[in-house]
């Protein structure tokens, strides 16, 4: 579309109003830093501007959209409801209407305690006792946003805990229900974290608070009906470490945890005792990590604890609780494999561990007098994704574990202890013709600036041949790993001729603990110009074009898509960068910011270390655009975001449409998208997502030139 074409709001050019920063005797000069003000008209009004601009300039491709949500909507079914799961006397399950944004809670009473097989019910089915626990659709009324946190219910089934945030700040009121009648207690808790954990006693509630830079620091005790305010059980002074509370599987303990990106420290106390002190199970030192669960071995109590002292992938001990001191090593530490966690039961303990850049699980039975031999629970795919799935119960003949790949959809097993039989109890559906043997999933490897083998998954059609369009993910962050998982949405992709890729950069933790610290502090540049071989790779290998290939990431990720830009801005027709960390220096300057002081451990400190502010400014987005070609940019936020603030995509949006070298050419090439009722997480409802999605992959067909109606 030529610019003298357009009927419709000019490309919103936001005034610029100089703000000096002055760190290390470097001076830079912000000129959208009043963009922040989201409570100043003028903001709003630039925001709804770019928004209306966004509308129109993607007004062509509304067909598609329509076409790319029909195709999610008919391939979804809609009224349908989840394997149920045990616990106690019930069988808890979740259903989903047609029609209806939001899932409703259900539970059915467990007709024989001998039996563990989950009843099978389909949408149709009239299901004798069925109890709504909490309908969402309900809750969600009269908000344009809704999101559930907590939804909990006491050890003895009688009341269940939620809590809810309807603006999309990550504040959540909590409020308490009693299923044995249907009504509301009066106590409501405002302002708390997500989540929610009773004590053993069914009438107590740990929950967490956050402190005005949205660090979860606080740990409170309530008891229901009493009357009196929570009791604050547990404070973090330190900024750098969150807190967060959770009740072992056995029932008998209450844990804090209190972590830093680099540091944890565990507190344990008895989950029966509404009035329990806390005891530290290892002293915090700094860069040691631990996790635990607990487990009664012949019959003593022991904790089961992960850690990385002297071990970077993480090494398995036991402890007897009365004597944490006491180490006995039950794996020893290895270079190939990442522990990942460790999950205890009365009878066997799962131990959850990435190798070969793939997550696996290993069961090991446990019995009076120790543990048996391990087994790996293994399918024949490869790239498959195994873990476990709802095992709310201490002690249970089954075992309920989850798999899927690129191209498998999500099935659930149980898995006899006795016999060791698998049962498939339910396959993910997918309505419509769908089948996997029409698609390919592969592993790929391409090789990084510095010689790294850097892992690439591949995912297609079957049949196709490159150069193809290609739709190219990164995150690279957190050690968190970027597993393979099933999407429908992504068929309306696959099925245009695109191939979907991820690149496992360095930052994730896909090759353990040595990707992640590769792609953090003074390396993380390693995570850009990994990302940039893999698009060179899939280049060079014929496997896709420059001008057919985009990029997809967000928050962190979208940190990534804005380095890129500026490295590697020809090697791209087109980013996507959703709720993206663009501005990450000006953000790291702020203690008062979220993405502050516990990300320090992260990103590293400039306002103490002159080394990391001048490495953090060499490689942030909004400080690095320059007068240059980049690809055609959409960049997608939430004005409620309390991790990546909104004004950060809006600030790079400027200056990238300030510095295009043909501003009536280019006018179309740099588009914002603000949610103006959401949060960090996007918009909320099912089929509201449904059109989000609709409206990126368009965006992004279009801008890889591929197929509107199958091929490329």
């Amino acid at each position: 579309m030529k610019p003298s074409e357009m009927a419709g709001p000019p490309a919103p050019i936001a005034k610029r109003i100089d703000t000096r920063r002055e760190h290390h005797g470097d001076v830079f000069i912000d000129p959208y830093e009043w963009l922040r003000d989201k409570d100043n008209r003028e903001v709003v009004d630039y925001l709804e501007a770019e928004n209306a601009f966004t509308e129109h300039v993607t007004e062509k491709l509304a067909p598609l959209r329509q076409q790319i949500f029909d195709e999610i909507k008919a391939r979804t079914k809609e009224t349908d409801l989840s394997v149920p799961t045990r616990r106690g006397d019930w069988w808890y399950y979740g259903r989903s209407f047609q029609g209806k944004q939001y899932g409703v809670q259900c539970r059915c009473p467990v007709t024989d305690p001998d039996d563990w097989t989950p009843p099978q019910f389909d949408e149709n089915t009239e299901i004798p006792g069925e109890q709504v626990l909490l309908d969402e659709n309900v809750e969600a009324e009269g908000h344009d946003f809704f999101s559930l946190g907590a939804a909990t219910v006491s050890v003895d089934g009688n009341i269940l805990a939620y809590s809810v945030d309807v603006k999309g700040d990550e504040r959540y009121t909590l409020r308490f229900k009693d299923l044995r009648t249907g009504q509301r207690y009066d106590d409501e808790i405002v302002g708390i974290g997500a989540g929610a954990t009773w004590a053993a006693d069914n009438n107590t509630v740990y929950y967490v608070t956050v402190d005005e830079a949205w660090r979860p620091d606080t740990v409170w005790r309530h008891r229901l009906g009493s009357g009196l305010p929570a009791e604050r059980v547990h404070h973090e002074p330190d900024e750098r470490f969150w807190v967060a509370v959770g009740r072992t599987r056995s029932n008998k303990y209450v844990i804090i945890a209190a972590g830093s990106a680099v540091t944890s420290e565990l507190r344990y106390a008895d989950a029966a005792d509404p009035q329990a002190e806390f005891t530290t199970v290892w002293p915090r030192r700094d860069s040691v990590e631990y996790s635990l669960d607990h487990a009664v071995v012949g019959g003593e109590d022991r904790f089961l604890i992960l850690h990385n002292d002297g071990a970077e992938n993480f090494t398995l001990v036991e402890v007897p609780v009365a004597e944490p001191t006491d180490v006995r090593t039950l794996i020893e530490h290895r270079s190939d494999v990442r522990l990942d966690s460790i999950d205890a039961f009365a009878g066997h303990l799962v131990v959850s561990y990435r190798k070969d850049a793939l997550p696996c699980i290993q069961l090991w039975p446990v019995s009076d007098t120790g543990y048996g031999d391990p087994q790996d629970i293994t399918f024949d795919s490869e790239l498959m994704s195994v873990g476990l799935s709802a095992n709310p119960n201490w002690s249970a003949p089954k075992m309920r574990i989850g798999a899927t790949s690129f191209i498998t959809p999500v099935r659930v097993y149980d898995l006899d202890l006795a016999t060791g039989e698998r049962t498939l109890l339910r396959e993910q559906p997918v309505l419509g013709d769908y089948h996997p043997e029409d698609y390919v999933e592969r592993r790929d490897w391409a090789i990084a600036e510095d010689g790294a083998r850097v892992p690439i998954s591949v995912v297609h059609r079957a049949g196709l041949e490159g150069p193809a369009p290609l739709l190219l993910y990164g995150y690279g962050a957190y050690e968190a790993c970027e597993d393979p998982r099933f999407s429908i949405a992504r068929l309306s992709l696959l099925d245009r001729g695109m191939i979907f890729a991820v690149a496992h950069v360095r930052g994730g933790g896909e090759l353990g603990r040595p990707w992640y610290e590769h792609g953090k502090l003074l390396e993380k540049r390693n995570t850009f110009t990994d990302f940039a071989s893999v698009g060179r790779h899939l280049v060079d290998t014929g496997t896709t074009r420059p001008e057919n290939m985009v990029a997809y990431g967000g928050s962190a990720g979208g940190l990534l898509m804005g380095a890129v830009a500026n490295m590697a801005p020809d090697l791209f027709a087109g980013i996507l960068a959703t709720v993206p960390f663009v501005d990450p220096l000006t953000t790291i300057l702020d203690p008062s910011l979220p993405l502050t002081v516990t990300e320090w451990d992260e990103w590293g400190n400039p306002l103490e270390d002159p080394e990391v502010y001048a490495y953090m400014k060499s490689y942030s987005p909004y400080e690095n655009v320059e007068s240059r070609n980049y690809p055609a940019i959409l960049a997608m936020t939430s004005l409620n975001d309390t991790r990546v603030y909104y004004v950060e995509p809006a600030k790079w949006v400027a200056a990238l449409r300030h510095a295009q070298t043909d501003p009536a050419a280019d006018a179309v090439k740099v588009l914002l998208k603000t949610e103006m009722n959401a949060g960090h997480g996007g918009i909320s409802g099912r089929y509201e997502r449904w059109k989000e999605t609709a409206f990126q992959f368009a965006w992004l067909l279009d801008a890889a030139k591929a197929g509107h109606d199958g091929g490329a």
